[in-house]
């Protein structure tokens, strides 16, 4: 007996700046499993953009022109300013749609627990858009940590830096801290997660939390030391000053390190206009392999491909089963507690 296919799930995508038009958009069409119905940008430039992609979708300017149209869609994607997450969210589970939150899921660990609450409460889906789960390097540390070779690891490190010293008019740059605005909004979000599903629950939280660059209004230069409850600590950089490259992660164990440094492709490739379906998206380059082993006694490891494209087929299959999310938003609340001790 044949089976007529799943309807596409139609969406309502909030924001079309770079998290909207680079990351979700090509990864919800990059399938059949989404339809993009209606995008919410109240810039001209964005708004000319997303009709020219987007020719089957409504283009409106503001939140309330949008939830007028929600009663023909399924599921909100959230990728708008730190500070409008919760709000919006909130919105879209009163309208009765699913809900995907680009990182974080909220500001505070109070707003996030109310979130996942009144989505529980409403009998809807809340996640997260945690992309860097599927990060190419990412997925060949949980590889290599899996296989044992490096014995008991008891050291993790992870650094996320660029170098643009000069503060820019852009937003990250110009909103504070109390509106989302700090690098630990950013990046912390990200690499706190990957280390919680690396080793597990935190004890111990320390953090330095600078400023730096002249003229800037929150912080830039970050670094957050956990000490997890199975013993191993983990050391995570977050700087807008790193003139030059540290690795991007290394594993320490007692039988040896792996070590790899540069960043995953896949967000250059979006930015480029690659799409998931190309051959070598997500591959990294060999020169950009990580090594394992100690001392002169090295090895390559291949990078695995990286996978962003894995994330909204499988919400997808949730949605439809009405099983879980590949993110558990809960998972943020943990996130969260760690950023707050950071800044507290």
């Amino acid at each position: 007996m044949s089976h007529a296919p799943a309807q596409p799930l139609r969406v309502l995508l909030f924001g079309y700046g770079l998290a909207g038009q680079v990351f979700h958009a090509p990864l919800l069409t990059a399938g059949g499993d989404y339809t993009i119905d209606v995008i919410v940008t109240s810039d001209p430039a964005r708004s000319a953009a997303a009709r020219a992609a987007h020719p089957g979708a409504q283009v409106v300017a503001d939140a309330d022109a949008a939830f007028a149209l929600a009663g023909d869609c399924d599921l909100a994607v959230v990728c708008t300013p730190n500070d409008t997450h919760v709000e919006l969210a909130r919105r879209a589970l009163d309208a009765g749609l699913h809900v995907v939150v680009d990182k974080p899921l909220a500001l505070t660990v109070q707003e996030a627990e109310g979130l996942i609450e009144a989505a529980d409460a409403a009998g809807r889906t809340l996640t997260v858009f945690q992309n860097r789960r599927w990060d190419g390097d990412f997925l060949t540390v949980r590889d290599v940590l899996a296989s044992g070779e490096l014995g008991d690891v008891c050291g993790f490190e992870s650094a996320f830096e660029w170098w643009p010293p000069e503060v820019t008019t852009g937003r990250k740059d110009q909103t504070t801290v109390a509106d989302g605005g700090c690098i630990l909004y950013d990046l912390a979000p990200h690499l706190i997660d990957q280390a919680l599903i690396l080793f597990g629950p935190v004890r111990e939280v320390y953090a330095e939390v600078d400023t730096r660059r002249p003229h800037a209004v929150n912080d830039d230069d970050v670094l957050i030391s956990l000490e997890h409850e199975n013993g191993v600590r983990s050391r995570l950089w977050m700087s807008s000053l790193a003139a030059q490259e540290r690795p991007r992660f290394v594993l320490r164990g007692t039988r040896g390190a792996y070590v790899t440094f540069g960043l995953d492709p896949q967000e250059s490739q979006l930015q480029a206009g690659r799409r998931p379906d190309d051959a070598d998206f997500g591959a990294k380059a060999r020169e950009s392999w990580g090594r394992i082993g100690a001392g002169a006694d090295l090895r390559e490891v291949p990078t695995r491909r990286g996978s962003y494209e894995s994330y909204y087929p499988e919400l997808a299959a949730a949605l439809r089963a009405g099983s879980r999310p590949p993110v558990d938003p809960r998972d943020s609340i943990a996130v969260m507690r760690i950023i707050e001790a950071a800044l507290s």
